[in-house]
């Protein structure tokens, strides 16, 4: 099948998937910002909060995360400013809901659709299946990087069919790294419309965003390096 043919029944046929894929990559952006003025004119909206505001708190972030409403940078910033360190567990967790959850709604929007038309070509489908057996490390190295979009690879880990426990499980992980030095940085802050518009994390912060990206690209490209061998090697057994 020729490439051009091959690219437009992709698209056709899972059109409402990259259309949700396009969104989510979108519309943190236009969120966050309209937020950031909101937060400026009540810069006391989360202080000295409940016990039962902190939960209610901590699962409308899990929903916003999901939805790809708000970053999870923005997230970390903004509940490192009002709340401080004793938040930070429930943040954690509620980052793990939100993975959950963009997970489960990847899946009843995309009905293995993706899958269905990969697996039509047998070295689409032998790679799938060794990236799936690869998928904690694949899982990870996603999540630690500074530049993917959580609530995006959220939706294409899903597609990808890898397993719901450790998908759970390496995301908050992963996450871990970049949630802890934003949520510093977020303690520190004097203001919040500063600390959203330029978050100063100084030379070390950048050394380290920079160590983030190259350990998650260099990772990533090992791992999907590794799956191709393999399922070319079991393509060339089988045959």
């Amino acid at each position: 099948m020729k490439l051009i043919p091959l690219l437009k029944n992709l698209v056709r046929e899972n059109a409402s998937t990259f259309v949700s894929m396009l969104l989510l990559v979108v519309v943190p952006v236009t969120v966050s910002s309209t937020l950031a003025v909101y937060l400026y004119q009540y810069q006391d909206i989360f202080r000295d909060l409940t016990i039962w505001q902190l939960l209610l708190y901590f699962v409308v972030i899990s929903i916003t995360m999901a939805l790809a409403l708000t970053p999870t940078t923005f997230v970390a910033l903004v509940s490192g400013f009002y709340l401080g360190w004793q938040a930070f567990p429930g943040v954690v967790v509620a980052y793990g809901v939100a993975a959950l959850v963009g997970y489960s709604l990847a899946k009843l929007i995309d009905h293995g659709k993706m899958m269905s038309f990969l697996n039509r070509f047998e070295n689409a489908r032998n790679l799938m299946q060794e990236l799936r057996a690869e998928s904690w490390p694949l899982i990870f190295l996603t999540r630690i990087s500074p530049v993917l979009p959580f609530a995006l690879m959220n939706f294409v880990l899903s597609l990808l069919q890898v397993n719901r426990k450790k998908f759970f499980l390496a995301s908050i992980v992963g996450m871990l790294p970049r949630t802890v030095f934003f949520y510093w940085i977020g303690t520190q802050a004097k203001d919040i419309i500063s600390l959203l518009q330029d978050p100063d994390s100084g030379t070390t912060g950048k050394l380290l965003m920079i160590a983030l990206i190259i350990i998650s690209i260099g990772g990533l490209y090992f791992v999907f390096d590794r799956a191709l061998k393999k399922a070319l090697k079991n393509a060339s057994a089988k045959n």
